[in-house]
């Protein structure tokens, strides 16, 4: 069989570097049965037996050109119930078609036993759990590895594998927000010996976490970790009052804190940002405009009436 791969992030966005997990994991299976796997191309689409579409973002435009007929879509912007056979899920990825990849990516855990509502996860995934060992998710060839888990910090096994992965040569990154209300003299102990591969990442989601930040603020300077390497995300939903409280608090903290705002963004709940929102993450925190003025003052400098 030939079997084409659509990667739609890698179509629509230029800069997108990140691999997709599931596409690498259907490529090498297909290998393993013999097949021939080439990245999906739409003038051939007659040569096709069958044709994968990955879609990680429900605003990412969908091709009109891939046949419907002998096309599998995936992913969550497809929809939040796709997911991979077992057989499929289990084996190793196949880095081979994202050459310019250097490291390994994967997840120890899946799922979150928190409810937020501006999160699909627990609804896609359910509950926290086991998922793999570091050991099965390292590559030969880097020692390089990104952990996607949403909430890896929520349960002892997640906590274990970090534990381990603390103890090698292992760089690492755990791209998406860590929950702050779990960090403690254990987990600080942790984060401190790991070689990580650039930051140490939180969210910011709710004012009720700033309590949090405080005693791990604290927790930081008695283990020695910078807070320079701190790197917090910052979700901008419409009240954009609340949002710079967060900011201006956390800057009060630690102005050596690294934010990122992300405006709140989701398509099924009909969630679109507005330019108010943009301007905030975009420009305002990103800009770090936070660190000499409130995001009302920020408006009155430049005329923005929203």
């Amino acid at each position: 069989m030939l079997i084409g791969l659509h990667d739609s992030e890698y179509e629509h966005m230029p800069h997108k570097s990140f691999p997709n997990y599931a596409l690498m994991k259907l490529s090498a299976w297909h290998k393993q049965q013999g097949d021939i796997v080439e990245w999906w191309n739409a003038l051939d689409n007659d040569k096709y037996d069958l044709i994968y579409s990955s879609k990680v973002f429900d605003f990412t435009e969908e091709n009109p050109y891939l046949p419907p007929e002998k096309t599998i879509k995936g992913g969550t912007g497809y929809g939040l119930f796709s997911e991979l056979p077992e057989e499929i899920d289990n084996v190793f990825p196949d880095y081979s078609i994202y050459p310019t990849c250097d490291y390994a990516i994967g997840f120890l855990t899946r799922g979150c036993p928190n409810k937020c509502p501006w999160c699909y996860v627990p609804e896609k995934e359910g509950g926290i759990k086991p998922y793999r060992t570091w050991q099965q998710l390292v590559r030969p060839d880097t020692k390089q590895l990104v952990l996607m888990d949403n909430n890896i910090l929520a349960c002892d096994y997640g906590i274990k594998q970090l534990s381990e992965l603390a103890k090698t040569d292992y760089i690492i990154d755990l791209n998406q927000g860590m929950d702050i209300r779990l960090v403690n003299d254990e987990v600080c102990r942790i984060l401190k010996k790991i070689h990580w591969i650039k930051y140490i990442r939180f969210s910011c989601d709710s004012v009720s976490q700033l309590p949090y930040f405080k005693t791990a603020t604290a927790l930081f300077d008695k283990h020695r970790i910078p807070k320079s390497r701190v790197f917090i995300y910052i979700l901008v939903r419409s009240d954009l009052d609340e949002a710079d409280y967060r900011v201006q608090e956390l800057n009060k903290l630690c102005r050596n804190y690294n934010l990122y705002a992300q405006a709140e963004r989701n398509g099924r709940k009909g969630i679109i940002p507005t330019a108010a929102q943009l301007e905030f993450a975009q420009r305002y925190v990103y800009g770090k405009c936070y660190k000499s003025e409130t995001w009302r003052e920020y408006c009155q400098r430049h005329k923005l009436y929203y």
